[in-house]
């Protein structure tokens, strides 16, 4: 089932506002004893320090954030639409409450002890650059806290250099 093969971040084919705005990303974020995802439609593909970069944005009440801070690495997992239901359930449900990993049926893989998802058909693997929670004081336009930061849960930015990109092989890009 995991299939892939590694490909320079020049190579990557996505349209980085389709593939995070709509058809979202799955973060995950531990190591091989224990890990925790999350859906995210929030970030985007760079360069920042001479590197090539991914950002992502995590609410603090997340689950997920505690591995993220606690490792040095994460990864983003793009998925098919006929996962659709289940970037919605790891969007929804927390898995503090329960083991959402092992209910969603998705497989866990890694590179070195970084986990994703073997149904991906494209995985970022990220090592942490940056990590700063956003200031509303940085806030150019006020409609932004009022529309998006209601209980003032402010995200945490991370940036991360993409070390590896691993892209899903099918008949037609072997």
């Amino acid at each position: 089932m995991n299939n892939f093969k590694e490909i320079k971040p020049e190579l990557i084919k996505k349209n980085p506002f389709s593939a995070i705005g709509k058809e979202w990303m799955l973060i995950a974020a531990g190591n091989r004893e224990k890990q925790n995802a999350m859906t995210a439609s929030w970030g985007g593909l760079g360069v920042m320090f001479g590197k090539n970069v991914a950002f992502v944005f995590v609410r603090p009440q997340r689950y997920t954030k505690e591995f993220m801070d606690r490792e040095e690495s994460f990864s983003l997992s793009f998925l098919d639409k006929q996962y659709r239901i289940i970037l919605n359930y790891f969007g929804t449900v927390s898995g503090r409450d329960e083991d959402k990993i092992t209910k969603s049926g998705l497989t866990v893989s890694y590179h070195g002890t970084t986990p994703y998802f073997g149904e991906a058909n494209l995985v970022l693997i990220c090592k942490k650059l940056f990590v700063q929670p956003l200031d509303t004081n940085a806030l150019a336009n006020e409609k932004i806290e009022a529309t998006w930061y209601p209980q003032k849960d402010y995200h945490t930015l991370y940036i991360a250099e993409i070390t590896n990109v691993l892209q899903k092989c099918r008949p037609n890009n072997l």
